[in-house]
């Protein structure tokens, strides 16, 4: 087996940050600690790099964007190691993770990217022995987790909605396209049966497993932020399950049926029981007249928005925003 990069995707709140803690313990793998997004932010926005100039302008982007200075690149040997291989997007991201890995005496790099399941085609075209692991959350505390760090989220369930299905509906894709270099991983069995779980994923990488992965002693960035102990949990271990099943106490019951009554499906393939919800009459009235419509739009505003900008990214594409440019 041929060990090229590793690629970890899903939503945002899913686990890929505890899961990048977990492999970079291995001797083998360099991932950051931050996400690059460099495929979100800059695949496809400068035209062919096989001109120079839309070259230099795609490096002078990424050289400004935090997450790129946060691997201290070195812009010469980029320039220079670019020009000998392959002239594509592809292989300038490589270049940015390949060497961060040297520099951390890994033979083996990776990228945490929210999303990045979007881009599985040109990635695996690109990167012979590529592995992508697709983090899959219960939809419900996956949005309770993202209020809590975005409380005044404009989408609402609406659109957290839509992205967890683009997300779901990209991995049933993905699976059956790349069976053998692609694998669904549950936030949930992540936690709840940590050894057999990253066992199970070191088998997927064609990497031996090490304990010293589940002590998070190479990842202190991670363990001591707290957030696996915070809002009360009583754990006191580096990996915990104190935050499956908090949306019950902490997500309105008109959305938790909204995001059901469309995620049904999906929710119950990963094995995400249905909760029985019992609305009031006023309840059910406000969910019919306000937030079934109301939310309906904002699912299909999502959608548009992911849509146009994936497909036009030169002229349309994301863009970081303004704080994460120097």
């Amino acid at each position: 087996m041929e060990r090229g990069p590793i690629f970890i995707g899903g939503p945002d709140r899913c686990g890929k940050t505890l899961l990048r803690a977990l492999l970079v313990a291995h001797p083998n793998i360099a991932i950051p600690a931050i996400g690059s997004n460099y495929w979100s932010y800059f695949y496809g926005q400068f035209g062919d790099l096989k001109e120079r100039a839309n070259f230099e302008r795609c490096l002078a982007a990424m050289l400004r964007y935090k997450h790129a200075r946060f691997l201290q690149p070195d812009a010469e040997r980029i320039r220079r190691e670019f020009w000998q291989g392959e002239p594509s997007y592809a292989r300038l991201f490589a270049l940015f993770h390949a060497h961060y890995a040297e520099r951390a005496g890994k033979s083996r790099w990776g990228d945490q990217t929210g999303l990045i399941e979007r881009y599985a085609d040109p990635i695996f075209a690109a990167y012979p022995g590529a592995r992508m692991i697709h983090m899959i959350r219960d939809p419900r505390d996956r949005y309770e987790a993202s209020l809590a760090l975005h409380p005044g989220g404009k989408m609402r369930v609406g659109g957290a909605t839509a992205r967890w299905l683009y997300s779901v509906r990209l991995a049933e894709r993905n699976q059956r396209r790349y069976p053998g270099s692609y694998k669904v991983v549950r936030y949930e069995s992540l936690v709840q049966h940590p050894e057999p779980t990253v066992r199970a994923i070191c088998d997927f990488l064609g990497e031996e497993f090490v304990p010293a992965m589940l002590t998070l002693e190479s990842a202190p960035d991670y363990r001591d932020k707290g957030e696996h102990l915070a809002n009360g949990a009583e754990e006191q271990a580096p990996i915990s399950t104190a935050y499956i099943g908090r949306f019950r106490q902490a997500i309105p019951k008109r959305e938790i049926a909204f995001m059901q009554q469309y995620a049904s499906r999906e929710m119950q393939a990963y094995h995400y029981d249905l909760d029985a919800i019992r609305l009031s009459t006023g309840d059910r009235l406000a969910f019919t007249l306000l937030d079934w419509p109301i939310n309906l739009a904002r699912m299909a505003t999502w959608r548009a928005i992911e849509t146009i900008q994936h497909k036009f990214p030169a002229q349309l594409g994301r863009k970081p925003s303004a704080k994460m440019i120097k």
